[in-house]
């Protein structure tokens, strides 16, 4: 059966995508989680009957961490935080100067319409949009606030990071899988590739 896909680039000031052991002072994973690249592509294109599975993600610049502060000022705040009008402080370790190469495979969900190719008509639409500049939403680097500066196709002069060997622990897959699906164990990241089907 023929493969169907697919791929882009993605650049940005700031990054997180949160680790959920790291509690209330949020810490960041050094790549996307598998449903933060799943995410990334939804919001480019996307259809009922084909979605896109990320498969690899190539990291493109140093890993580096910074702390960040964001006021919270929604209605999960304290009672007294809501009636004095104060907000709540988070504080974070967010990762800065991002780019990945971040790739996926497309694949059938659902029934497929009679006389359809889902899986070539996304990637056709996904590939149209991209190189037009086109989405259904910005995607996120991981916290909705955190825009990309770029998102398209590959450019000549971006280069795979090949000195990132690191090994995960346990990384997140998605938060809506089942209980024993949530999380990958010693995910690695090898000449700076992490591959999610690890």
């Amino acid at each position: 059966m023929k493969k169907y896909e697919v791929q882009f680039e993605i650049e940005g000031p700031n990054a997180m995508f949160s680790r959920p052991d790291t509690g209330a002072s949020f810490v960041s994973y050094p790549a996307p989680t598998f449903s933060a690249a799943k995410g990334m592509f939804e919001s480019i294109a996307r259809m009922k009957s084909a979605y896109v599975k990320p498969t690899k993600v190539e990291l493109c610049r140093p890993i580096r961490y910074e702390k960040y502060a964001t006021n919270y000022g929604g209605p999960l705040r304290k009672p007294n935080q809501i009636s004095d009008g104060a907000s709540y402080q988070h504080m974070a370790m967010i990762l800065t100067n991002v780019c990945y190469r971040i790739y996926g495979e497309i694949l059938l969900c659902g029934k497929e319409p009679e006389g359809t190719n889902s899986r070539h008509a996304l990637q056709e639409m996904f590939m149209r949009r991209l190189e037009k500049g086109q989405c259904w939403h910005v995607p996120c680097l991981g916290w909705k606030e955190f825009v990309p500066s770029y998102v398209g196709p590959f450019r000549a002069e971006t280069k795979v990071e090949t000195a990132i060997n690191e090994v995960i622990p346990s990384m997140l897959v998605s938060p809506f899988n089942a209980p024993d699906e949530r999380f990958k164990q010693n995910v690695k990241i090898e000449n700076g590739v992490l591959c999610y089907a690890q």
